[in-house]
């Protein structure tokens, strides 16, 4: 186990197992008021679009996305009607986790705000998880591949960080004047949980990174950060380009790729092959060789 507390939770579900356990009507009462909440955010009047500004949940992904936020909002691709429910799962799954950490006899600090000012006076705001022994956690829900693989280790996630999690840490413990703690990860498929450490996490470095994105957002001038990359099959290269992974996520794509074709895999010759973006495709007109 990679922090003190895992052992608490552990044994306290494990003793829920048997029955052996209690809940306190003031902790059910918070779970409440904060999936209440949840839900205003995501289906009440809290859930309209707003003006973008640079936020610790957002800054540290790709700038190209961010100045898609910020200019062209509007063509962004229609999200699936399983986006809500699964922010949704995420904010109970929090809640939840919070409730079992308090009864499990883990003292924490919980929604600190905070405000970190960068060059030029550009201030980026955000409120933090929780923080315990003076160290700030995040609490994040995750697809059965992304714990297994992304959360597998810092390491992992900072090499596969495309939603900026690493950054949002750094910007809530500069603000805070706490230590990066790390990750609670709960795996929404299975219930599995894990503390994933931010070790070698340097919070100035992360910090300085934000202020780049912030200085490109101020000079708004739109630069893709990802090329294409050339296709392989069994080894070798196709002659056609893809997206990038990061890129295939971004709801930006079709705008930023004119020549977006989401094909099943052309070379394969299985029943129900893959779907792949393709962004070239050798010996047909329109392809942008990039």
């Amino acid at each position: 186990m990679n922090h003190p507390a895992e052992l608490a939770v552990h044994q306290y579900l494990e003793n829920a197992k048997g029955s052996d356990t209690h809940m306190s009507e003031d902790t059910i009462d918070k779970v409440c008021d904060d999936i209440r909440a949840a839900l205003r955010r995501q289906f009440g009047s809290d859930s309209k679009r707003r003006e973008f500004k640079p936020r610790m949940s957002n800054v540290g992904r790709p700038v190209c996305q961010l100045w898609y936020d910020k200019n062209k909002p509007d063509v962004a691709m229609p999200r699936p009607t399983t986006f809500v429910m699964n922010m949704m799962i995420g904010d109970i799954v929090e809640a939840v986790f919070k409730a079992i950490l308090t009864e499990a006899g883990v003292e924490y600090e919980e929604n600190e705000k905070t405000t970190v000012e960068f060059d030029e006076g550009a201030k980026v705001s955000g409120t933090a998880d929780i923080s315990i022994n003076g160290a700030v956690d995040d609490i994040k829900s995750a697809s059965a591949w992304s714990y297994k693989n992304k959360f597998e280790s810092y390491d992992k996630l900072y090499n596969m960080d495309d939603f900026g999690y690493v950054a949002q840490l750094a910007g809530y413990a500069k603000g805070l004047g706490k230590k990066a703690g790390g990750w609670w990860v709960i795996n929404k498929a299975s219930g599995d949980f894990k503390y994933v450490p931010a070790t070698g996490l340097n919070i100035e470095k992360e910090c300085g990174k934000i202020n780049s994105s912030l200085k490109k957002l101020r000079e708004n001038v739109f630069e893709r950060c990802f090329e294409a990359e050339p296709e392989f099959f069994r080894g070798k290269t196709t002659g056609n380009k893809v997206l990038t992974k990061t890129c295939s996520f971004c709801d930006y794509r079709k705008d930023c790729w004119p020549t977006l074709q989401q094909r099943p895999m052309i070379p394969s010759r299985a029943v129900s092959p893959k779907m792949v973006d393709y962004v070239y495709i050798k010996g047909e007109e329109g392809g942008i060789n990039a």
